[in-house]
């Protein structure tokens, strides 16, 4: 980070009030010109040099651009964190920057809000077949419980919540996380999940778009891989757990919970399942083939499905053909 282009790009009242929307949360472009009452090819520009200044940073999501805080109080480098403690102390006491980001943050609220409506619009439109497939199985909050629980009790570290759905995943372990990626397919399944996690502290979570076939991350990147109620989705759960190993650093821990395997095969058309359940044995497996070592197996009983959680962790032999596979591939 540079003292120049970051004190020019400050040099502006719009550029101020974008930084201070991005201290609460992340905004697509097209919503910071309905926060800040301006055209979108001016906001863009005025993202473009936050950016450039290394003030903020661009993310794409499917169609979308969000935009959020690349400096914070609290972290590196040291010129950034003093900026953002600028800008904190300068809505404090300046009167009329205050007021300013006051009624930004008001707009910023009827946004939050219309997140929140869209999202509960979207599950009231499949509320009934998510009722029904519910009604089988056992509820969530035992399964949640149990989850937490294999998991110990001690920091998750960073963890990949891979296919988060609503986000509900993401949520319920933030607080015992370093930092959270929620990955999803589906820009619609990610638009609601951010409006479950808004909440949360800015940076919190990241929301990320991404096949759980190929994973957008770099490996041994992950202390934690979460996989709730999404392997029966993939065609081939061993390539999908392939990948989880691939991104988790060695040791890493592996939790999938998941049905046990059943004759529903009406799930398969009313809601897109590819895969009917799985036996223990089909899971550890799995597991092995990926270079996890199962460690242990919770069963939950439904009306009609059981509920079960697998938990694992990556083996020494596994992190070794990581490392060769990655110095083939350098060389």
């Amino acid at each position: 980070m540079r003292l120049e282009p970051l004190l020019k790009a400050l040099a502006d009242p719009t550029r101020l009030r974008i930084m201070r929307l991005l201290a609460h949360m992340e905004l697509a472009v097209g919503e910071l010109a309905q926060v800040l009452g301006q055209s979108q090819p001016r906001v863009s520009r005025h993202v473009r040099i936050l950016c450039d200044a290394s003030l903020a940073e661009r993310r794409k999501e499917g169609s979308w651009v969000f935009l959020r805080a690349a400096i914070g109080e609290g972290s590196a480098p040291p010129l950034g964190a003093a900026t953002a403690r600028l800008l904190a102390v300068s809505e404090s006491d300046d009167a009329a920057f205050a007021a300013r980001c006051a009624e930004d943050r008001r707009h910023l609220a009827a946004i939050r809000a219309s997140r929140q409506a869209s999202a509960e619009a979207y599950f009231a439109r499949h509320a009934g077949d998510w009722d029904t497939l519910r009604l089988l199985h056992s509820p969530d909050l035992p399964v949640e419980q149990a989850l937490a629980a294999m998991l110990g009790e001690a920091s998750l570290g960073a963890l990949l919540d891979v296919g988060t759905g609503t986000g509900r995943m993401a949520e319920l372990f933030a607080p015992r996380a370093e930092r959270v990626a929620a990955l999803d397919k589906s820009p619609e399944m990610l638009r609601a999940a951010r409006a479950r996690l808004d909440k949360l502290p800015s940076g919190t979570v990241d929301l990320v778009q991404g096949d759980f076939t190929a994973l957008p991350f770099a490996a041994g990147q992950f202390d934690t891989v979460l996989f709730h109620q999404v392997l029966h989705y993939a065609q081939e759960p061993e390539q999908v757990l392939a990948e989880a190993a691939r991104v988790a650093r060695p040791g890493g821990q592996l939790a999938v919970v998941d049905f046990a395997a059943h004759d529903r095969e009406d799930l398969r058309e009313r809601h897109a399942h590819a895969r009917l359940g799985f036996t223990d044995e089909q899971m550890m497996g799995f597991f092995a083939d990926a270079g996890f070592a199962g460690e242990a197996v919770r069963a939950l009983p439904g009306q009609s499905l059981t509920v079960k959680i697998w938990t694992a962790r990556k083996t020494a032999a596994a992190h070794g053909a990581d490392a060769r596979l990655l110095e083939r591939e350098e060389g």
